[in-house]
């Protein structure tokens, strides 16, 4: 029969988009899309769609809302059916869902408009997609496209792994190979930290592209091994083949975190001899991490072993930090190893420092002075005693400098004052005084080297007020 032969016909133009080859989901394109790609698992994707029954009744529309509806592809936010068409679209593309109730509302249906056990047909656009934005900051700046996704957990900072990368730049191939690293030390490798980030979120066996913005790769400087400029966005295609997971922190017991602190301590120093004082302070911070809540120790040794790591994690963030020229970090730092060890030569040191970078030379002078007091011998921190007091009086000369400016200011204007009223009222002013003198207006010295001697002594008053005791 001809109907017969038809409905043949148009079942044969559907494909089955599902792994089984049950039927469960079947696509007929409408409109063909353009280009090769389509959106892969963790994009976020816009679709108009139009929801029926098999009897024709419409249940949902996005096109009658006015809006496009956005959701991201794998994650479970919509129907199965819809992870598994969606993800077989070209951009552009309209097509036919029809849609088993196994892989839409199954047995217990949705709401009252779709009953258990219906099969759902969608006329779905897809207009774009989005890759994953894997930063912290939302910035845009690492984007992970899934091709094949993973299984099982993720690794974590400190996992040794193991991963194929496939670096490009403008379409051209900049690094090619296998590599093994440890995550966290990446850059020791030319792994830069975006890619790092990326990983943390692979499963075994993930293979995803990654672009990374030059803010998340290799920055203002480029990397000159690797033939990558200034400001370069790059991309990679990465798989993750294996790796082995360290565990966390909260799996150690007490003594356990103590060693392992140590173990950072030991990396930190070596990165730090060898001038590579981002890594050295990441392996600082962990020991801080893995020790900062162990405040209840009941056995003496390790107590002190711990609180003896903290103040080294501290006061070697402190080092890390000045030598990135992060001052503001620095002094923090400090301050917390000063609560472990109020007359710590080496912490009230690195503040006054830090104070110095800040430019706060009264602060950075009372530090050194207390250090000194400790150790009247250090001739470190004499000299920086002296560079304090050197920027003090250098302060000092700007205020003087500053406040003298000022009070000419004034003097000009009332100047101008007395002009103008004496040129309103001229009979006034041109009479001398009751005792034969020219009447001084308040306060006001009779020469100038008076009004020189007021004005410093004002500057004097002014800067002792700003002097901490």
């Amino acid at each position: 029969m001809p109907g017969e032969n038809a409905a043949t016909t148009e079942i044969a133009e559907k494909m089955d988009l599902t792994e089984e080859k049950d039927g469960g989901v079947l696509k007929e394109i409408i409109v063909a899309g353009s280009g090769e790609e389509s959106p892969a698992v963790g994009d976020k994707v816009k679709v108009h769609y139009v929801g029926t029954l098999e009897d024709g009744t419409q249940f949902d529309s996005s096109r009658d809302r006015g809006e496009q509806f956005e959701f991201t592809l794998g994650q479970g936010q919509v129907i199965r059916a819809w992870d598994i068409g969606v993800a077989s679209m070209k951009k552009g593309e309209k097509c036919i869902l029809t849609c088993k109730s196994e892989y839409a509302y199954g047995k217990s249906g949705s709401g009252n408009k779709i009953p258990p056990n219906s099969t759902l047909i969608f006329e779905v656009e897809l207009f774009a997609w989005q890759g994953e934005d894997l930063s912290t900051s939302k910035d845009g700046g690492i984007i992970r496209r899934t091709k094949v996704k993973g299984k099982g957990s993720s690794p974590t900072d400190g996992s040794e792994l193991t991963v194929h990368i496939k670096g490009l730049h403008n379409g051209n191939i900049f690094d090619e190979r296998e590599v093994t690293f440890t995550l966290g030390e990446g850059s020791e490798h030319n792994i830069p930290d975006g890619l790092e980030r990326a990983l943390e979120k692979f499963s075994k066996g993930e293979e995803s592209r990654i672009y990374l913005t030059s803010t998340h790769a290799f920055g203002s400087e480029g990397n000159t091994k690797l033939d990558i400029p200034p400001h370069a966005d790059v991309c990679y295609d990465v798989t993750l083949k294996s790796f082995e997971k360290v565990k966390d922190s909260w799996e150690f017991d007490t003594s356990e975190k103590v060693e392992q602190a140590k173990l950072f301590k030991e990396k930190g120093t070596s990165y730090f001899k060898s001038t590579k004082y981002q890594m050295a302070s990441k392996q600082y911070k962990k020991i801080t991490s893995y020790l900062e809540l162990e405040t209840s120790i009941s056995d003496e040794e390790l107590k002190k072993e711990r609180d003896s790591l903290m103040l080294v994690g501290h006061l070697n963030l402190a080092a890390c930090y000045l030598k990135l020229n992060d001052c503001k970090g620095a002094k923090d730092q400090c301050d917390k190893a000063l609560e472990f060890d109020p007359k710590n030569v080496k912490a009230l040191f690195r503040r006054g420092q830090a104070y110095i970078g800040l430019y706060e030379p009264y602060a950075a002078k009372l530090d050194f002075k207390s250090a000194l007091e400790i150790d009247p011998s250090n001739k470190a921190v004499t000299s920086q005693l002296h560079h304090a007091v050197k920027m003090i009086q250098q302060q000092k000369e700007e205020d003087k400098a500053t406040y003298s400016n000022m009070f000419d200011k004034f003097a000009k204007i009332d100047t101008e004052k007395e002009d103008s009223r004496r040129k309103q009222h001229p009979d006034v002013m041109e009479n001398p005084g009751e005792w034969g003198d020219k009447p001084k207006k308040c306060n006001e010295p009779a020469t100038e080297e008076e009004a020189m001697a007021a004005n410093l002594e004002n500057v004097e008053m002014l800067n002792s007020a700003n002097i901490p005791t």
